[in-house]
């Protein structure tokens, strides 16, 4: 086929590709929504259809299958937002007590050195009672003020929230059907290409998620149970956290650990409990680290941790917190991609040996 043709015929769907990214930015807040909701019954497909191998109906299927999430996220709201209400008016008196430990600590070192330093409690004392108590009126008159000036924001996230479920829901219940009908849209020439591709993609994105979520369940029990053994009294909503935030790589451990050692010095008297924190929380990232994930996670995908790193940054500068929620997951697309090029180099005339001579 002569150059031109080719590029006569490539014309027209790179006008598209053009003309669909122009649009999907257009119709990014709304597209988001619907977009969860196709990776929410992406999840849960195979539940369903586990269920429906069983002589489950698929609409009873899909229905529990969406009930299971919204129970495990309402169980997570239920188990951690009653402590954070509870220990938040206590940082009023906690606070002051740790920067006046801190400054029998800090005092006596800066004036060896010649240096006068002190953290000022009073002021912080004063900041904390004027911020923590005596104004709930007006920050809930502001609060509510906010939500009428933003109402139609809250009325969007209200909506998206009812509608990604629903969505969900109705995609479960079509979901081979749906499969079928994308899979009639691809070229005959194209049909067993893409769909090995596709079939080996899902089966990475399957193991990575069916390990993830085993990571996760056994972090975030052994972080409950190893901060509750040193006494820590936010043990749970600080366990369960942090064990669900290694979703999030490494950004997810860092706020746990965070979170860990400030609940610890806001309680503990003795350096030697906030000492014990931080060691469960290293026991943990060496578990995570050395055991679980690359058991249960790390093998089955094949991405070298600084590609994680990368993928992690690049997709987090391009899309935000959701980027770096999405960044292994599309990583593994991409991976599977970049072997299938990588193949179709190494077998192409570019990387054989050259032509003997006389040929």
């Amino acid at each position: 086929m002569p150059p031109t043709l080719k590029l006569q015929q490539a014309l027209p769907w790179l006008a598209l590709a053009l003309a669909t990214w122009w649009l999907v930015g257009r119709l990014a807040p709304v597209l988001f929504p619907l977009l969860l909701a196709l990776v929410l019954a992406y999840v849960l497909a195979p539940l369903v259809q586990w269920l429906h191998a069983r002589r489950v109906p698929r609409w009873l299927g899909a229905g529990l299958a969406l009930a299971l999430v919204c129970t495990l996220l309402l169980a997570l709201v239920l188990i951690i937002v009653p402590v954070i209400v509870k220990q938040w008016p206590l940082l009023r008196e906690q606070i002051p007590a740790l920067l006046e430990r801190l400054n029998a600590w800090l005092v006596p070192h800066a004036r060896r050195l010649g240096l006068d330093i002190a953290v000022d409690v009073d002021g912080v004392r004063q900041l904390l009672r004027s911020l923590l108590s005596g104004h709930e009126e007006q920050v809930l008159a502001h609060l509510l003020s906010s939500l009428r000036i933003g109402g139609s924001l809250l009325v969007a996230v209200l909506g998206n929230a009812v509608l990604m479920p629903v969505v969900a829901y109705y995609l479960l219940l079509d979901w081979p059907a749906l499969g079928a009908r994308v899979q009639a849209l691809v070229p005959p020439r194209w049909r067993a290409a893409l769909g090995s591709w596709w079939a080996e993609t899902d089966a990475v994105l399957g193991q990575y998620l069916r390990g993830q979520l085993l990571v996760m369940g056994a972090l975030a029990v052994y972080y409950a149970v190893a901060l509750r053994l040193v006494g820590l009294d936010l043990a749970l909503p600080v366990g369960v956290f942090t064990g669900l935030a290694v979703f999030v790589p490494y950004v997810g451990f860092g706020v746990g650990l965070v979170l860990a050692l400030l609940a610890a010095l806001l309680q503990f008297a003795d350096p030697w409990s906030v000492a014990a924190v931080a060691a469960v929380y290293g026991v943990g990232q060496v578990l995570e680290s050395f055991v679980l994930t690359p058991r249960w996670v790390g093998e089955r995908i094949g991405l070298h941790p600084v590609a994680v790193i990368f993928a992690l940054m690049a997709f987090g500068h391009l899309f935000g917190f959701v980027g770096v929620l999405l960044a292994l997951p599309a990583s593994a697309v991409a991976l599977v991609a970049l072997r299938r090029l990588q193949a179709l180099y190494l077998s192409s005339p570019l990387f054989g040996p050259p032509p003997a001579r006389g040929e």
